[in-house]
């Protein structure tokens, strides 16, 4: 060693010390830095993913009878409510279109008169859950902005959708009544046709469920190219679900703004004549449309005849015909009724979260995920296994996780593509 030099032992044992201290609390620490935890469960992802997309589902049944004693939305219902505003909240069902519906009947002074008065009742109804009993916890929507304020705000959103312009009679100008109730879209047609479209289930064919070639109108009547040009002029969406396979294309190539289908799945998986084929979704989504995919058993997967049949006649020995009726009835006569339903699917099961996401798949892998959504028909029929009222609505968001499926893609299935819809139409609006 050379003179003079030397080593301060002392130093080098404080800095040795040190870092040995240091290193000890890295590992004692270590979870901060390197997380020994397991990763995230599906479940606990979509959690996540729920808390910051806003979940919309387009298509909801009403009775007559809502925001009454009979059907209170604010408070947990039982069969058959499938949506109320506590489950809303449980499920993350962050907005809700429901439905002014009214069956197709005679095409006359009198049926029309009868359709536009249960079209106004059923506005009244959800005006009177928006703005009279429920006004702090879920507001009515009339556009994207108003769906995106209100969630910011922490409430419900309420937007109206009708179906079946049967309600519109033969006059387009009761569309600017409508629109300014707060409907902000309208379903052509329904079960059977009329003077506006031909029907994907015309009523005389009902029983064996197949579509009628040629239909009556070709497609839209002329009448129809009048109500879609209205609509457009408005800012109403135009919605072509159980509209025929003409009709919706017609429909989709006539309107200026992009074009909705509010409750359908997709016929290439499942060949029902209410569901979409791949050219209607492709042209669809050329004119910037989006399909909302539906949790609905029958077109979803094949039910056996066997069992609608025994669905229909259960129903009717319970005097349960029509929406108003299920409502209305004892809870003797619903638990009946839920019960019978519970041991056909038991012996029958219903489709799952997964064939509602088979669904999905298809119409993204073919249109694009900016092109699909997601809706329910609760009230109306919907419901499946895993997803069978509105606080169960975090299942299907688990599912597009376990698929695969980013928080953005999951954002625009839910909500985010619907209101790009409305935002365009609102823009073509004259």
């Amino acid at each position: 060693m050379a003179r003079g030099a030397h080593i301060n032992w002392t130093r080098y044992a404080i800095v040795a010390a040190a870092i040995a201290l240091i290193v000890g609390a890295i590992w004692t620490l270590r979870p901060v830095f390197i997380s020994d935890a397991p990763p995230p469960t599906a479940e606990e992802t979509a959690a996540r993913i729920h808390a910051s997309v806003i979940a919309i589902d387009t298509h909801v049944d009403i009775p007559s009878t809502f925001a009454t004693g009979i059907y209170d939305p604010g408070k947990p219902g039982t069969y058959p409510v499938q949506v109320d505003l506590p489950r809303m909240r449980e499920g993350g069902l962050d907005a809700v279109f429901f439905i002014v519906y009214a069956g197709q009947g005679a095409r006359d002074d009198a049926g029309y008169a009868g359709a536009a008065s249960e079209a106004f009742a059923k506005f009244a109804a959800i005006r009177r859950m928006t703005d009279n009993l429920y006004p702090d916890e879920i507001g009515l929507a009339r556009s994207a902005a108003d769906i995106r304020r209100l969630h910011a705000e922490g409430k419900l959103v309420a937007l109206i959708g009708i179906e079946n312009g049967y309600v519109a009679g033969r006059s387009p100008e009761l569309l600017d009544i409508y629109y300014e109730l707060g409907a902000r879209y309208l379903g052509l047609v329904h079960n059977g046709h009329n003077d506006i479209a031909d029907s994907a289930l015309p009523q005389e064919k009902f029983a064996d469920r197949t579509n009628e070639e040629g239909g009556e109108h070709g497609g839209l009547s002329d009448f129809g190219r009048a109500l879609v040009a209205r609509a457009n002029d408005l800012g109403l969406m135009v919605d072509v679900s159980h509209a025929s396979k003409a009709a919706a294309l017609e429909a989709i190539e006539v309107s200026r703004a992009p074009v909705i289908v509010s409750h359908s799945s997709v016929h290439a998986l499942h060949p029902h004549p209410r569901n979409m084929t791949d050219e209607e979704i492709m042209a669809l989504a050329a004119k910037g449309g989006v399909i909302q995919i539906v949790a609905f058993d029958a077109y979803l997967h094949d039910v056996p005849e066997e069992k609608v049949t025994a669905r229909r006649e259960l129903a009717a020995s319970l005097g349960l015909t029509s929406l108003d009726a299920f409502f209305g009835a004892s809870e003797e006569t619903k638990r009946k009724f839920a019960e019978g339903v519970a041991a056909l699917d038991a012996k029958w099961p219903r489709a799952t979260v997964a064939t509602l996401a088979d669904h999905i798949d298809h119409a993204v892998k073919l249109a694009g995920i900016d092109h699909v959504g997601i809706s329910s028909d609760f009230q109306g029929g919907g419901g499946i296994e895993g997803w069978s009222h509105a606080g169960e609505t975090l299942n299907v968001t688990a599912e597009l996780v376990r698929r695969g499926y980013t928080e953005e893609q999951i954002a625009k299935l839910w909500g985010e593509n619907l209101m790009r819809v409305m935002d365009a139409a609102e823009a073509a609006r004259k």
